[in-house]
C-alpha cells in the first residue's frame, strides 16, 4: 500500500486577524484539501490558538493543526520555529509551503539538514526591500516562489536577483458565494441618509500609517474637484486604525464633512452590502501586492478604479475589468471618477454588472486558483 503524502503548510494566522495573507492562506488550505484528499496535511499556525481553530475548522482525519497562539509573545517565534523543525524531522514532508517569507529561513535550514523541498508565497510589502541576509539566501534556495501578482514577482526578481523562471504567479482568489449583485441596501441608505440615485464611492482598507499607500488620502484630495461636478457625491471609507485622526484632519481641511463618512470597522458578513451600496469602488493604491477587495467589488458587479503602479494591474487585468490611473495624481483620479460616475468612461464593461462578475469569476475564481496551483504542485507531488 502506498504511503500517504505528507504536506506541511506554515501560516502566520487564519483567524486572529483578517488581511490579504490570511485570506490567501485560507483558500490555499481549502485548495490543498480538495486537490490532495488522501494526503496528510499538517498546518502550523503561529498566532492562532486551538480554541479559535476549533470554532472555525471542521475536523477531518488527515488534517492536523498545530497552534502556537497561547505561547507568550516574547517566546512564540522561537517556540514556533522549533515546532516547525520538530514536525518536519519527524514527518519528513514531501513538500512545505510557507505563506510568509519570514518563515523561509526555517525551511532553508531543513533543506540543508534533511533535504526538505519548499515553496514560498510572496504577497506584497513583506516581499520588497528585503534586507535580512538569511531570508535572501532562503529565497534563492527555495524550490519555487509563488507571487500573487506579476508586480510582486517582477519587483522581487529585480531586487533579489532571482530568475523569473524560479518565481511563478498564483493570483489571489475569492468565493463568489459571499459576494452577490443586489440593489442598494435600504438599511444602509437610511443609516447614511443617502438617496438610491445618489452617487457613492467606496474604499475598504485598514486605516494605519503603514497602509497609506492604499490611496484614500489622494482620493480625499481629489474629492473637492469631484464635488464641483457631482455636488451630491458621497465617499464612504470602511476600516479602522490609527490613521483615522490624520484622515479626519484632511476631511476638515478640505471642507468635506458633508461628503465623507468614516464607517469604521464592518464585519465580513456585512461587507457585501457596502459594495452593493456604492456606484464605484475606488482604491488608487501605489504599493498593493494584489488587492482582494478589487475582486470582491467586481463580484458585486461594481465599477472598480485602481492604481497603475502595483498589483492592481493584475487584479483589473490591465484595465479590462476596471479603470487604472496614476495613483499619485489627484487630478487624474478626479477626472476618472467623474467619468465613471457619469457613465461616460470608454470601458463599457464596467457598466455591465453580470458580465463583469462572470469575467471576474472566470479569471480569479476558486476553480481557476486550484487549476493554477495544481499545475505548480504537480512537479513536486504527482
Amino acid at each position: 500500500m502506498t504511503k500517504p503524502t505528507n504536506i506541511h503548510l506554515w501560516i502566520p494566522e487564519l483567524f486572529l486577524s483578517k488581511g490579504g495573507i490570511q485570506v490567501f492562506s485560507g483558500f490555499l488550505l481549502e485548495a490543498l484539501k480538495t486537490l490532495y484528499p488522501q494526503a496528510n496535511l499538517s498546518v502550523a499556525l503561529k498566532n492562532d490558538t486551538a480554541d479559535l481553530v476549533d470554532q472555525n475548522v471542521e475536523s477531518i482525519d488527515n488534517l492536523q493543526i498545530y497552534c502556537s497562539g497561547k505561547i507568550a509573545s516574547p517566546f512564540r517565534t522561537l517556540f514556533f520555529a522549533l515546532q516547525l523543525m520538530r514536525l518536519a524531522i519527524a514527518q519528513k514532508p514531501k513538500l512545505v509551503i510557507i505563506t510568509h517569507l519570514n518563515f523561509a529561513p526555517i525551511a532553508f535550514i531543513l533543506k540543508k539538514l534533511i533535504g526538505t523541498r519548499y515553496i514560498a508565497i510572496a504577497h506584497g510589502v513583506e516581499a520588497w526591500n528585503i534586507q535580512n541576509p538569511l531570508i535572501k539566501k532562503s529565497l534563492h534556495a527555495a524550490n519555487l516562489i509563488l507571487a500573487v501578482s506579476h508586480f510582486t514577482r517582477d519587483r522581487l526578481c529585480q531586487e533579489q536577483g532571482l530568475s523569473p523562471d524560479k518565481v511563478g504567479v498564483l493570483h489571489n482568489t475569492f468565493d463568489p458565494k459571499n459576494w452577490e449583485i443586489t440593489t442598494k441596501p435600504k438599511y444602509l441608505l437610511e443609516k447614511y441618509r443617502l438617496r438610491p440615485e445618489q452617487k457613492t464611492i467606496l474604499t475598504v482598507s485598514r486605516l494605519v500609517s503603514s497602509e497609506q499607500y492604499k490611496g484614500y488620502d489622494h482620493l480625499l484630495t481629489a474629492m473637492p474637484a469631484i464635488c464641483q461636478t457631482i455636488p451630491d457625491v458621497h465617499y464612504i471609507i470602511v476600516g479602522k486604525g490609527s490613521d483615522r485622526d490624520r484622515i479626519e484632519k484632511i476631511i476638515e481641511q478640505n471642507n468635506l464633512k458633508n461628503y465623507v463618512t468614516l464607517a469604521g470597522f464592518i464585519p465580513d458578513e456585512d461587507l457585501s452590502d457596502y459594495y452593493n451600496l456604492c456606484d464605484l469602488f475606488a482604491m488608487p493604491s501605489r504599493r498593493e501586492g494584489f488587492g482582494i477587495v478589487y475582486l470582491e467589488a467586481l463580484a458585486c458587479g461594481k465599477p472598480v478604479l485602481g492604481g497603475n503602479l502595483d498589483g492592481a494591474v493584475d487584479a483589473l487585468c490591465h484595465g479590462e475589468l476596471g479603470v487604472l490611473i496614476n495613483p499619485e495624481n489627484p487630478q487624474e483620479i478626479a477626472e476618472a471618477i467623474i467619468q465613471i460616475l457619469l457613465s461616460k468612461h470608454k470601458n463599457q464593461l464596467i457598466y455591465q454588472p453580470d458580465l463583469l462578475r462572470k469575467k471576474a469569476i472566470l479569471t480569479f475564481g476558486i476553480e481557476k486558483f486550484q487549476r493554477t496551483l495544481s499545475n505548480y504542485l504537480s512537479i513536486f507531488l504527482d
